[in-house]
């Protein structure tokens, strides 16, 4: 899961934004796309979509969670129900449901419930998407929470407990087709075969068969980025074409005070085989997709952070860079045009500066603006019965580089940052509302997967 924690720094050109059509006369200006803005629910985890429906986890005002399902073409509620968290890490962020279009065609929501007294802390619970029927529940001890994978549901359990097991369960029904002992999670999935990252002491991706369960390559992590993997720092994947990329953070051992193995690398679906890697990098935020326009910092053995440099998820290559020596100081933050074709530094209230990452030259900032954090200093969730530290999704603004200001009248976010599914972006506003638009943009990753 990607560990996103929003106040830390952390190919393909995409076009998709929302524009409005000119009318003349008496006539009002009318979208050019079909566009939607639902401001009654207060998503604060990523939005899940498929055949039509929407959904994701909202907070409620007294600090409680519900499941969230809406009509994609329209924004309009559905159908609500009580959601809770049981055993979730906080960096891992608010899960949000998975849903899942089975192989019978069915369409089903799967999210974790709360349950009242006994021996269960919650419950995992398939509903039929469009109308909130309950089809099944399975009782949970702790969960990291559900995803689809194919056309199955795949899910965490006894997270908390020495006999963890992912368990992959058929969706009309809940039956548990087959599992796997430890801890794992879907990275990507196709609709017969998923690969899921084992989090384990040395952490592995492996592939598998859905309707079998028969595993058809594995590949340790350090493997490709070199012993000293520690997953506690945050991960990330994405996929472009045929392959799967993934980032693995830099974790500081408290107790060796050593830094452990971290970079970016991509597999080959198929089989497994590395194709590319680039060690010792971390990725930047706000930015793309790993699978999609992957920036990063290289970092020496000192610890010394390099310059930017935005890679070509498909083979690794630098497509541009700009050098360490050319960072404007200090008090900036990242932002990035729609195509992130500029790599600009936000300082608020100021006038920053910009680059061409084609080029590495520094551009005039007049006229120039870019998309960073609307928030810089996010505050934790005020979510009732759940430990500290869980954010919501961050939302992004645009700014004017020349002077460190928001600007008005832009209505969508930039493709790299929504991703697309079906022609359709969704994305979360600072107050928690969703909006959608089809712009027809090609199905992409978004920078949350």
């Amino acid at each position: 899961m990607p560990v996103i924690r929003p106040h830390v720094k952390t190919a393909a050109v995409l076009a998709g934004v929302l524009a409005l059509a000119g009318c003349s006369g008496s006539e009002a200006a009318v979208p050019a796309h079909p566009t939607w803005h639902n401001g009654e629910v207060n998503a604060v985890s990523r939005t899940t979509s498929a055949a039509g429906v929407a959904m994701t986890t909202s907070m409620r005002a007294d600090g409680t969670l519900e499941t969230v399902a809406l009509d994609l073409a329209t924004g309009r509620r559905l159908w609500a129900h009580p959601a809770t968290m049981a055993g979730r890490l906080p960096g891992m962020g608010v899960p949000a449901p998975a849903i899942v279009e089975s192989s019978g065609g069915r369409l089903v929501a799967v999210a974790v419930d709360p349950v009242r007294g006994g021996r269960w802390k919650a419950v995992l619970v398939g509903r039929d998407a469009r109308t909130g029927i309950r089809l099944w529940t399975r009782p949970l001890h702790s969960t990291f929470g559900p995803q689809r994978c194919g056309t199955f549901v795949c899910v965490s359990e006894n997270t908390a407990l020495s006999r963890a097991r992912l368990s992959v369960l058929a969706p009309e029904t809940g039956k548990q087709m087959w599992q796997l002992p430890g801890i794992a999670e879907v990275e990507w999935s196709g609709t017969s075969h998923a690969v899921f990252l084992r989090m384990a002491r040395h952490p592995a991706l492996e592939a598998y068969d859905l309707a079998s369960g028969r595993r058809s390559w594995q590949l340790p992590v350090e493997q490709a980025l070199g012993p000293g993997v520690d997953l506690s720092g945050g991960w990330a994947f994405g996929s472009t074409g045929d392959d799967l990329i993934g980032y693995v953070a830099p974790y500081t051992s408290p107790s060796t005070k050593r830094v452990s193995a971290f970079g970016l690398f991509s597999v080959r679906l198929l089989d497994g085989t590395v194709n590319w890697l680039r060690p010792s990098v971390v990725r930047v935020y706000p930015s793309g997709s790993p699978g999609l326009a992957p920036v990063v910092r290289p970092v020496d053995q000192r610890g010394q952070y390099g310059g930017f440099a935005r890679l070509d998820a498909s083979n690794g290559r630098v497509l541009g860079q700009i050098s360490a020596a050319q960072i404007p100081g200090s008090g900036w933050w990242l932002a990035f045009p729609e195509r992130m074709d500029r790599l600009g530094f936000l300082k608020h209230g100021q006038q920053g500066s910009a680059f061409d990452l084609a080029t590495g030259h520094g551009t005039e900032v007049k006229d120039q603006r870019g998309w960073s954090f609307c928030v810089t200093d996010p505050r934790p969730l005020p979510l009732k019965h759940q430990v500290a530290g869980f954010y919501p999704v961050a939302s992004l603004c645009e700014f004017d580089l020349a002077s460190g200001r928001r600007t008005t009248g832009s209505e969508a976010p930039p493709a790299w940052f929504t991703g697309s599914q079906d022609g359709w972006r969704i994305w979360r506003d600072e107050a928690g509302g969703l909006h959608g638009v089809k712009d027809g943009t090609t199905t992409t990753p978004g920078m949350y997967g």
